[in-house]
Formats: C-alpha cells, sequence, structure tokens
C-alpha cells in the first residue's frame, strides 16, 4: 500500500528561508502549498517541482478575503494540510522608535502578527484533525533587543509566546507547534528592510559567515520529521559568529 502524502502549506515562499523549505519539503516528498505576492517567481517554482508537487497562491497575506478565498479553493490533492509554515514575515527600517515610520510598524504588525494569525486560525481545525504540526519562524529579536528592532522584535516576540499559547490551547490534541527563532541569515532581508540597500546588507553579512535559507529550512525539515510523539518546543540558532549583546551603557559628558 503506497503511503499518502503529507502536505505543508508554506507561507512566503517566493524568496529567502520559504523558497528554501519549498524545494527541501517537496524533495524530501511531502506536496506543498505555498504563497507569495510574486507570481512570476511562485510560476518558477512550479516549473522547478512541478504541478502535481507543488501548488502556489499569489495574493498578499494582509488580504484576508483572498487568503480565505484561496483556503476555501484549494485542490483535493492539496486541501489536508499536515503541516504549517508561518514564514512569511519582513522587517522595515531600521530608524530609532522616536523617528521611525508609523506606516512600516503598520505594516510589519498587519504581516508578521495578523495575517499568522489569521492563517492559523483558518487552518487549524484541519491541522487539529489530522493531528499535524505548526512551525512558527519567530527570531532571535524576539528575546534580544537591539536599537532600530523596536517593533520588529515586537512582532516576533509576539510569535513566540503565540506558539506557546497554541501549545496550551492544544494540549491533549497531538498536534505539534514550534518556534525556530534563527539570528543572522542572509537572504532578502536586509535589502527589503533598507529600501533595497544591497551595500548595507553587504555591509551586514559581510565576514560573518552568515547562515543560509538552506540552513534553516533543513532545520524546518527536521523539526516536522521527528516522531509524533516529541515536540521541539523552541529553538534558537544563531551563526558561530553572531552571539547575544551585553548591556549597553551610554556615557554623559
Amino acid at each position: 500500500m503506497t503511503e499518502t502524502k503529507r502536505t505543508a502549506f508554506i507561507t512566503g515562499g517566493t524568496a529567502g528561508i520559504g523558497a528554501a523549505a519549498v524545494h527541501a519539503f517537496a524533495a524530501a516528498g511531502w506536496r506543498v502549498v505555498t504563497t507569495g505576492r510574486r507570481a512570476d517567481r511562485l510560476d518558477t517554482l512550479t516549473e522547478a517541482l512541478g504541478a502535481d508537487t507543488v501548488h502556489t497562491l499569489a495574493f498578499d497575506m494582509r488580504d484576508k478575503a483572498a487568503l480565505e478565498s484561496a483556503i476555501a479553493g484549494l485542490p483535493a490533492d492539496f486541501a489536508d494540510i499536515d503541516l504549517l509554515i508561518n514564514n512569511a514575515g519582513l522587517a522595515l527600517g531600521t530608524s530609532p522608535a522616536d523617528s521611525a515610520k508609523l506606516d512600516d510598524w503598520q505594516t510589519m504588525i498587519d504581516t508578521n502578527i495578523t495575517a499568522l494569525v489569521t492563517v492559523t486560525r483558518l487552518l487549524l481545525p484541519g491541522i487539529v484533525a489530522r493531528k499535524g504540526a505548526i512551525i512558527n519562524l519567530s527570531s532571535v529579536a524576539a528575546t534580544y533587543p537591539y536599537a532600530g528592532g523596536n517593533v520588529y522584535g515586537g512582532t516576533k516576540a509576539f510569535v513566540r509566546q503565540f506558539s506557546l499559547g497554541l501549545r496550551a490551547d492544544l494540549h491533549g490534541k497531538g498536534v505539534r507547534v514550534t518556534s525556530i527563532e534563527p539570528g543572522m541569515v542572509e537572504t532578502e532581508f536586509t535589502t527589503v528592510r533598507t529600501g533595497g540597500d544591497q551595500a548595507a546588507s553587504d555591509k551586514l553579512y559581510g565576514g560573518v559567515n552568515p547562515m543560509t535559507a538552506g540552513d534553516i529550512a533543513a532545520t524546518m525539515l527536521w523539526v516536522a520529521e521527528q516522531p509524533k510523539h516529541l515536540n521541539i518546543n523552541t529553538l534558537e540558532l544563531m551563526p558561530v559568529n553572531q552571539s547575544f549583546a551585553g548591556f549597553a551603557v551610554a556615557r554623559e559628558g
């Protein structure tokens, strides 16, 4: 008897960690549903991996109606979701709180928090029924504050706490929930944050030997394929050349 393929729903699959996760899970024999705003990049995933393996959904995760419609319209082969990976998210701006753009703050909250909880709630009944799993992508910024991190760090702290809250609410239902909290991963993250400043990205990651999108995707796959009785609550990762900061002291005069 042929084993039924498991299906992962991966948000933000057009770049970085999300795209790497789509490839990693497809290579491991999973079916994948993935979302993204850039239809051309989603088409590239379909061409590379096949329409029988990957089903793509082109829309903005902040659009609740589009999200609801996309989930309701999933084809039968992709409709039973075993794993949700909440990967879609972003940071905008590096300014201190008193000069940051309020619109940037709102976009981060709408994407990193509101969209994440919306897709989770919509898929949760099916995941509970299938005793599936949820992997939420948080960040070390949830634990270690840094100048300019303000609302971004706050959104990732929410993701971490929401993950723990899900574990509490789903106690006894066989659903696994993990918060993965990476440090420096070289992707498009910094160019997006700085409005397209590639030089700023190169400077940040230069000489650090940072983690890669593939590193985090492989970690997600490892978590997802653990035995069903084992839950990884929280997993914090950093490149060897990064560590949490010490106290900062400002001196007068």
